[in-house]
């Protein structure tokens, strides 16, 4: 398939005894790691305006093996992808140099089903880990199924490591829906991920360039300034703890 953009739309909503909410652009793409079929000239799987590279996506964080290691981590749990699976990758890409994605996601098709995803997670301490989820039998996942997967990873510094994930998907061939939930006892997290998915050009790209300048440095300012604005209002800090040893849970 020849590289997508999605033009994306997050939402963050926490819900108990500290509120919060904000809304934000966020530009990603769609590719096969694998696929020869070149992006426009402004996109690069090296160096570029906009780039994606291995190095950045599929085991420990800054040494990644790109596509080979989503392979084997779907293999570990039974899902050998052959010539009737796609896997694709659906990340922010690098811009002007600069990157930084909380969560990528990498996607297991058969046909036009989606079957299986690892949530790739970064935080903001340097730290990765990912969550591999999928129905039984790797049955295919329809929009209205929500998917469980316990939290085992430090990501903010005011939630709890406790509690579950819920993700729902909806993968078409028109658009990009995510959902994800944190349900710690009285305390929820929602998070959305929602945007149309059209080719890949120079003018999608460039105009993400300008319109949301600086790339990664700006996501992680945007971090670092909503974390500001929960601290303001009572949010209770909690010290980084070592990140799991396995890669993927």
């Amino acid at each position: 398939m020849r590289p997508e953009f999605v033009d994306a739309v997050t939402t963050h909503a926490r819900e108990g005894r500290v509120s919060h909410a904000f809304r934000t652009r966020v530009p990603f793409v769609l590719i096969s790691l694998e696929a020869g079929t070149p992006g426009p000239t402004l996109f690069s799987r090296r160096r570029g305006f906009a780039a994606v590279r291995d190095i950045d996506h599929g085991g420990q964080r800054g040494a990644g093996r790109g596509a080979p290691w989503a392979r084997e981590a779907f293999a570990s749990h039974g899902l050998v992808i052959g010539e009737d699976e796609r896997l694709l990758l659906l990340a922010q890409p690098r811009l002007m140099g600069m990157g930084f994605n909380p969560v990528s996601f990498w996607l297991a098709l058969r046909g036009d089903n989606l079957i299986a995803v690892i949530a790739e997670v970064n935080n903001t301490f340097g730290d990765r880990h990912s969550y591999l989820v999928a129905k039984s039998g790797f049955a295919p996942i329809l929009r209205s199924d929500r998917l469980k997967a316990e939290k085992v990873f430090h990501v903010s510094p005011f939630r709890e490591i406790a509690g579950e994930y819920t993700f729902g998907f909806d993968i078409s061939e028109e658009r990009i829906g995510i959902l994800i939930t944190h349900e710690d006892g009285a305390e929820r997290l929602h998070a959305t991920l929602f945007g149309r998915r059209r080719p890949m050009t120079n003018g999608a790209l460039l105009s993400a360039g300008l319109r949301l300048p600086l790339g990664g440095l700006r996501t992680g300012a945007l971090i670092y300034w909503q974390a500001l604005r929960l601290k303001a209002k009572g949010a209770r800090y909690r010290p980084r703890p070592l990140p799991p040893k396995e890669e993927l849970t």
